[in-house]
């Protein structure tokens, strides 16, 4: 009679090492995908100035109405699409929460001239502080 031993079987090991390279790699996917958001959701193509200034870091940032080439208009951080009217009130909301407010205009430059020109007449009417977006001029 033989009798055999039984080997006992080794509980199965989890590599760290492995899992920790995976874990990088997720991480660096997920902060490389996250910086795509920082680009405007508008694309629009600003008039040139020769009188145009570089905006820098030390001033207040202010909030942005864009009027792109059809005359659609998008206010605010987020870009959210808005009509004339909506405009007013939420610039409205706006100059309550900071008084000190000022309004910054991305119009394309081939927008329609009657739609920046009411986007105007609504920031004088309501006394917000109203400054056009150029791009500066290639020599």
């Amino acid at each position: 009679m033989r009798f055999y031993l039984r080997k006992r079987r080794q509980a199965p090991a989890v590599i760290i090492v492995a899992l920790i390279d995976i874990l990088i790699v997720l991480l660096i996917f997920l902060m490389v995908t996250t910086t795509f958001r920082q680009q405007p959701a508008l694309k629009i193509d600003l008039p040139p100035s020769s009188q145009s200034q570089k905006t820098g870091a030390s001033e207040t940032a202010g909030v942005v109405i864009a009027i792109d080439t059809s005359g659609s208009l998008r206010f605010g951080p987020d870009a959210k699409p808005v009509t004339l009217d909506r405009f007013k009130t939420e610039l409205l909301q706006a100059l309550a929460s900071k008084p000190q407010l000022e309004l910054m205009v991305n119009a394309d430059k081939s927008s329609p001239v009657g739609q920046l020109i009411k986007v105007l007449d609504i920031a004088k009417d309501a006394g917000v502080k109203t400054r056009i977006m150029t791009r500066e001029e290639l020599k």
